[in-house]
Order: C-alpha cells, then sequence, then structure tokens
C-alpha cells in the first residue's frame, strides 16, 4: 500500500495531467470553431455570388440598378433567386445593370439578353474598354 504522500504525488501527478489535459481540449474546440466560422462565412459568400440584388432608383424618373449578390457597390436588400430577378427585369425594363459586377454574366443563361449600353445624361452612351 502507498503512503499518504506518495499517494498525494500521485493526484497531483494526475491533476496535472488533467489540466494539461483541459488546455488541449480547449484549444481543439476553438480551432474547431474558428474552423466552422469560416466554413459558414464561406458557404455565405458562395450562395451570395449566385443570387442578385436590386438596388432602387436613386432618383424618382430613375430605373434600379441590378447586381450580383456579392457586389459591395450596394450593400442594402435581400438576395434575390433568379426567378425573382426574371419578374423584376419585366417589371423594370429599362434596369441598368452594375458595370463593376456585371450581373448580366450570370443571368444570361437564363435566356434574358444583353441590355444595351447605359445613356448618360447628355443622351451618350458608357464607353466601355474592347466595346
Amino acid at each position: 500500500m502507498l503512503s499518504i504522500s506518495e499517494r498525494l504525488a500521485k493526484q497531483r501527478t494526475l491533476r496535472d495531467w488533467l489540466r494539461w489535459q483541459l488546455t488541449q481540449t480547449d484549444r481543439t474546440i476553438r480551432e474547431l470553431e474558428a474552423e466552422e466560422k469560416e466554413e459558414k462565412r464561406r458557404r455565405d459568400v458562395a450562395r451570395a455570388e449566385t443570387m442578385w440584388k436590386i438596388q432602387p432608383a436613386r432618383a424618382v424618373e430613375g430605373e434600379p440598378m441590378l447586381h450580383r449578390g456579392g457586389c459591395g457597390l450596394y450593400t442594402g436588400a435581400g438576395l434575390l433567386g433568379a426567378e425573382e430577378v426574371v419578374t423584376a427585369l419585366r417589371e423594370f425594363p429599362g434596369m441598368t445593370m452594375c458595370e463593376i459586377c456585371n450581373p448580366w454574366g450570370s443571368l444570361a443563361g437564363l435566356g434574358i439578353e444583353k441590355p444595351p449600353p447605359r445613356r448618360l445624361p447628355g443622351g451618350g452612351a458608357v464607353q466601355r474598354n474592347g466595346s
């Protein structure tokens, strides 16, 4: 049989090992939580890239502007699916397309025709490189 001092030493060793084990487990939990957060962020970004959003017209006589879901130029409103965008394009045939995120490229597969170049206030068209 072990003496009290030997049993006490074993218990202290066990306590130290359990502390180390707890530290390792806490570290693993933090890493997994960070991975889970990053995975959710990536899923959200991927989802936004497959959807669209509509920026309301800035003036009463203006037209709304269509953006890809991940476009940073317009951060308001919720995301829309293809069917909702087609409906919006029917409702606002003069809707402009963001020239930064180019949402038309992702709508071409839905049978939506490429919109004409955007008109400037003086009546001229926006000049694009390579157009």
